[in-house]
């Protein structure tokens, strides 16, 4: 498997805050170093500016409990489904996963480059997401992630 050299505890170390019920107990509760990076670009953002970093193994839940998880219930997965594992945030500001986190709930602005600040995301917005995991001397990427925020329709309003 490509990523088995990047194998790793996770930042948890042990699974016991919560305890995970029985059935998604991992006797190898492992993750993956897979260094994580968003960027934001706007009008007024004209160069990507990093806004976090962060890393896979501070998943809480590993891939699988959350696969198991969705279907202990009956939900049918099928070979191309996406599942989205949801905010991965670290231990320092720098890492935190979503501006909610980053600004402390609108109590700080997020810096954006030199003269942009952010609470939240705006319309315009342009949202990328990297994912790379590093050898020695080589590296394994998953490609970007991008998104752009666009104004809500008039009747959602």
């Amino acid at each position: 498997m490509a990523l088995e050299p990047f194998k790793c505890k996770t930042s948890a170390g042990v699974q016991n805050d919560p305890e995970p019920l029985p059935y998604l107990v991992e006797p190898d509760y492992r993750s993956y170093d897979i260094d994580l990076r968003v960027t934001i670009q706007a009008d007024d953002i004209p160069k990507p500016v990093q806004v976090s970093r962060s890393n896979f193994k501070n998943m809480y839940w590993t891939h699988r409990q959350q696969l198991v998880h969705h279907t202990v219930t009956g939900c049918n997965m099928k070979p191309g489904d996406l599942l989205g594992s949801g905010t991965i945030s670290g231990q320092t500001e720098d890492s935190y996963g979503s501006f909610l986190e980053l600004s402390w709930n609108k109590q700080k602005q997020v810096q954006c480059g030199e003269s942009a600040t952010r609470y939240f995301l705006e319309d315009g917005d342009v949202i990328s997401i990297t994912g790379t995991c590093y050898g020695d001397g080589y590296r394994i990427g998953f490609g970007d992630c991008i998104g752009k925020i666009l104004p809500a329709q008039s009747k959602y309003i």
